[in-house]
């Protein structure tokens, strides 16, 4: 009898340490998919860079916040991915031409939120891009987000900065793997 128990304690021991095993590689691997895209917001330039498996695809004009504290600086995830986010505050639906959202919205967890308050969208108002006019979101030109959107996965790494150097620059001291140029 204590041999069986012993045998059967043993294979259960074996079946969870597989199990548990097998389980956290999956969850890894998952997490190292995200990690090798990154998006780089520069205030400075107010000019977003896109990179995936270590290439830089995009760079874009952006609209950030009117003063300096109103778009967060710091290392954020994308959190959340919507089409047609209606814009709650003015009771506009989404896809509605006059949504400032405009028609895709990459929410961020900066500030300790859930990505309902900062995001990265498009807009009804084009010439806004390039100055600092937002309350806080990042704006892109609705052509460049839509094409943003279609890339990038939830948890993407987002880092807000206000620098002089050159993307290439920052990804060095972020510690990013860059590998070079894949703008088409």
């Amino acid at each position: 009898m204590k041999k069986i128990l012993i045998k059967t304690m043993t294979v259960l021991a074996l079946l969870v340490f597989l199990v548990g095993g097998m389980k956290t590689g999956k969850t890894d691997a998952a997490s190292n998919t995200a990690n090798q895209d990154l998006i780089i917001i520069n205030k400075y330039y107010n000019k977003l860079a896109y990179y995936h498996n270590g290439y830089l695809e995009m760079v874009v004009p952006v609209a950030t916040g009117k003063t300096w504290d109103k778009t967060p600086v710091g290392f954020f995830k994308v959190v959340n991915k919507i089409k047609n986010r209606p814009y709650y505050t003015g009771k506009i639906p989404g896809g509605d031409p006059r949504n400032p959202l405009g028609k895709r919205w990459l929410g961020i967890n900066a500030n300790g939120t859930y990505g309902d308050t900062y995001g990265i969208h498009g807009n009804n108002n084009e010439s806004s891009i390039g100055k600092y006019v937002s309350l806080g979101c990042v704006r892109m030109h609705n052509a460049d987000v839509e094409k943003l959107y279609d890339r990038v996965q939830v948890g993407t790494s987002v880092n807000i900065t206000y620098s002089y150097r050159s993307f290439e620059e920052l990804t060095k001291v972020y510690g990013y793997n860059f590998k070079g140029y894949n703008t088409k």
